[in-house]
């Protein structure tokens, strides 16, 4: 994979035009239902799923995870996002934090990025010494060996963006304030640092991606595509089928007998009056963005 444009029309292609939102929705609903009749297996057959998100600042792996999980049980769909490590944690095995969150039968565990943290920002940043990445990449496709032969399906995506639609995104997170806590110091430092990354990312998939365990490379431009792509190709790499349902029936509410609604002074949420909501639909967000480009 390479970062030219010109390269870039090679192999897996862009898509010529964006994705409509009426088209988006209507497809994100029937698969949503499919990731409802998985879950159902998964829970059914003891089934263990583990995905794996890597990608670039900005490359739409949040995103993707929400369209995911949207419509399935937290309580099975299991999304592991780590914070730094502690001082404990640094002095542990390097894989140690991650494999307490590796999936028990009955549930499918998202990593919202993952142990590849090392052969990527770890490097990039110098949080870690050029010997212990090696260490990682060589002991990695083992790990990832006895994970699967444990019984696990393991799925590894890593989301492309391009440097321009990159640039696009961060610049929008200065200046919507839904979005600024996703831009930190080290996000900033890492946009700086386009090429350092490339080069981690070219030798982690040299090393890393193996028969038994592939990477698979999701080009993010258009965010909405790039979803309902993944989420079809995770659908093709789990051998679910539908789950018989028992058929449910409402029964009949009791009477009310004695019970009497109390006279209690509750306090209720006030109702936006309609100026408020006609406020805040007029955000001047998306202005502010234009305007410091």
């Amino acid at each position: 994979m390479h970062d030219t444009q010109k390269e870039a029309k090679n192999g897996d292609s862009k898509p010529g035009g964006k994705l409509s939102s009426n088209a988006y929705l209507k497809e994100l609903r029937r698969l949503h239902g499919e990731l409802v009749k998985m879950q159902e297996w998964v829970v059914h057959s003891g089934a263990k799923i583990c995905v794996v998100f890597e990608g670039r600042d900005g490359a739409g792996k949040g995103g993707t995870i929400k369209a995911i999980t949207e419509r399935v049980s937290p309580r099975i769909f299991r999304v592991i996002a780590l914070p730094a490590p502690t001082d404990r944690e640094k002095s542990q095995m390097y894989m140690q934090r991650y494999v307490p969150h590796l999936p028990a039968a009955g549930e499918v565990v998202i990593f919202d990025r993952s142990w590849y943290n090392r052969a990527g920002v770890e490097r990039v940043m110098g949080f870690c010494t050029e010997r212990e990445v090696q260490e990682f990449l060589f002991a990695t496709p083992l790990v990832e060996r006895a994970i699967i032969d444990s019984g696990v399906i393991l799925v590894k995506y890593w989301l492309e963006v391009s440097p321009e639609e990159q640039t696009r995104r961060l610049e929008a997170r200065i200046y919507d304030e839904r979005k600024v806590w996703k831009l930190s110091p080290m996000d900033v430092e890492s946009y700086r640092r386009w090429y350092d990354y490339s080069k981690a990312r070219d030798e982690m998939f040299a090393k890393t991606d193996t028969e038994s365990s592939p990477w698979y490379i999701a080009r993010s431009d258009d965010k909405k595509r790039a979803r309902l792509n993944i989420i079809r190709h995770l659908l093709s790499k789990v051998p679910y089928e539908s789950v018989p349902r028992e058929h449910v029936k409402l029964p009949r509410r009791q009477n009310a007998g004695d019970y009497r609604e109390p006279d209690y002074p509750y306090r209720f949420v006030p109702v936006a009056s309609e100026g408020t909501e006609e406020h805040a639909r007029k955000s001047p967000v998306k202005t502010k963005a234009k305007s410091a480009r």
